[in-house]
């Protein structure tokens, strides 16, 4: 007898997983669902990694940020330690003295609060940050051309009741005409709409940008009874300038602060930290839905052990007039490769569409890498749980099979 060529083998073990395509179907989907489930595990952590940088890529590579406490530990991760986040603020001689010692304005204090807002007939909580003149046109927050302006220095200075609104805010306040120009009422303060920013969407799924309210500094502090700022933001000349900067603007905090009562850090060091715990967490995830790779891949050795069974008497008979156990193991092995591999595909296919589903809602992108390891464990899960089977019908004795009832 010739000896069959691997096509040969190829096509006679696709052949033999046709003939029963129910069961080929219930035997691949463990590893379909397994594939799906890392496909889609793994976009989510990629489109997050992504939206993550496209966020601080708008705040620009040179902003520096002053928060209160210890944001990170010696390591570079963040810190456990996070009481002084809630009891230390700065003061606006904090900022005085930063602008001194820095020789520059660009200087930004951040203060946050929540506070009712009426339109006419509409009623909404929304998130209101006060801030300078300075912060709008330098952190990707002003208003684009037709949508009105952020507020000016001489409007910051006399404490104008002005406020530039996120779209979807502004959107929910004035359902049914634009809301730049119009008034709102915000605590007890009437306020005057002088621009209205576009979608710019929500970052690490908390609140959405689009819902805050930007007003002057003076007017958020007398709307929440306190002019304590909870965080700074610096912008360096240069991006060759951000160390020296931060080591200028540590020295001077030093003078008023511990040094554990605050940080200093910049958009680099933040952003490696939050994609070091995004890749984290995508690895354990992915690594959970692998299991169900591994159950499908016992799901696929038990219908191999089981067709193993049912084809006894063919495996006596071709080795009966000449075949090769080789031919026989290799046979096998093609047939729950075949079938992983059909899982594979299909995974690759369902996690896609549900990528595409997902990303309407959350950021998500397939990459070529995910679906590559996603395909190549599922081919690995055909070839380890396919050699006991394989293995098993090579090394069946020809005489006793010839017998098998």
């Amino acid at each position: 007898m010739l000896k069959p060529s691997i096509n040969d083998l190829i096509k006679s073990s696709i052949r033999s997983i046709l003939k029963n395509k129910s069961r080929t179907v219930l035997t691949s989907l463990g590893v379909i669902i397994g594939v799906t489930s890392v496909i889609m595990l793994t976009s989510i952590g990629n489109g997050l990694k992504i939206f993550v940088n496209q966020q601080f890529e708008a705040l620009g590579s040179n902003t520096i940020f002053v928060s209160p406490g210890k944001i990170f530990n010696d390591e570079g991760g963040f810190s456990n330690n996070r009481s002084g986040l809630i009891t230390n603020s700065f003061t606006q001689k904090n900022i005085t003295d930063l602008k001194r010692g820095l020789k520059t304005n660009m200087v930004m204090p951040l203060k946050t609060s929540s506070v009712e807002a009426k339109s006419n007939t509409i009623k909404k909580t929304v998130t209101i940050i006060g801030t300078n003149y300075l912060y709008g046109p330098n952190n990707n927050s002003s208003p684009s051309t037709g949508n009105g302006r952020w507020f000016t220095k001489e409007e910051e200075d006399k404490n104008s009741t002005v406020a530039i609104l996120g779209a979807v805010i502004a959107k929910d306040l004035f359902p049914n005409s634009s809301a730049l120009g119009k008034k709102i009422v915000l605590g007890s303060k009437n306020i005057k709409i002088i621009g209205v920013n576009d979608n710019k969407g929500s970052s690490f799924g908390g609140p959405s940008v689009d819902e805050y309210v930007f007003l002057p500094f003076g007017i958020v502090a007398d709307l929440t009874g306190d002019e304590n700022i909870q965080q700074i933001i610096i912008k360096a000349p240069t991006k060759d300038q951000i160390d020296s900067t931060k080591e200028k603007t540590t020295d001077i905090l030093l003078k008023h602060f511990d040094k554990d009562a605050f940080s200093v850090f910049d958009s680099a060091q933040l952003l490696s930290s939050i994609n070091s715990i995004i890749s984290t967490l995508t690895i354990a995830l992915t690594g959970i839905a692998a299991i169900s790779l591994i159950v499908g891949g016992i799901g696929i050795m038990n219908i191999m052990l089981v067709t193993v069974s049912e084809r006894t008497r063919e495996i006596g008979l071709r080795k009966a007039i000449g075949a090769y156990p080789r031919a026989i193991l290799l046979q096998f092995l093609f047939e729950a490769i075949i079938l992983s591999g059909i899982g594979g595909i299909v995974g690759i296919i369902l996690g896609s569409l549900g990528t595409l589903g997902i990303n309407s809602f959350f950021p998500a992108r397939v990459t070529l890498s995910s679906v590559a390891l996603a395909f190549g464990v599922s081919f690995m899960v055909g070839i380890i749980f396919g050699v006991a089977p394989a293995r098993k019908a090579s090394r069946l004795s020809p005489i006793e099979a010839l017998r098998y009832e």
